[in-house]
């Protein structure tokens, strides 16, 4: 199913949102951040400038992340996580949506992404990115995960 050209799928909410947080820990990047007072928290998105949006149906997740700094060099607005749980709604429709609102925020930036093709099943590994216009620029030397980026 396709989402209407009108229809706002994505609600902004802060980072450690207790829904968005039931989603991330779903996602093959999860990781528990240790907070300053010592206790676990529930933040998904680390340092830097952040946008965390949740599905109005609380069954997708999406994170941009602007980096001050970044160990590879690279620059842009990083998606640092995307999982879609809806089984009826396209992830390219809803990357749409979640590109869109990035780019009212951060105008004019390279959006990027890094796709480990090792831990999700599809046979070609950022296809709803590669759906949207982005393309593969590169393998990161650490890990080997592909490397997608979209200029606009």
């Amino acid at each position: 199913m396709r989402l209407f050209y009108d229809e706002q799928y994505w609600t902004q909410v802060n980072d450690g949102d207790e829904r968005a947080f039931e989603i991330f820990k779903r996602h093959y990047t999860f990781r528990k951040w240790r907070c300053r007072n010592g206790k676990n928290g529930k933040r998904m998105a680390g340092p830097g400038e952040t946008i965390v949006l949740l599905g109005k149906d609380h069954k997708a997740l999406f994170i941009w992340k602007k980096q001050k700094y970044s160990q590879d060099g690279q620059t842009g607005i990083n998606c640092a996580v995307f999982r879609n749980e809806n089984k009826e709604l396209l992830s390219s429709d809803l990357l749409d949506q979640a590109e869109k609102i990035a780019l009212n925020r951060w105008p004019g930036e390279r959006l990027f992404t890094y796709v480990n093709a090792r831990k999700i099943e599809s046979t070609n590994p950022g296809y709803c990115f590669k759906a949207n216009g982005w393309r593969q620029c590169g393998i990161s030397k650490a890990r080997k995960l592909i490397l997608l980026e979209k200029i606009i």
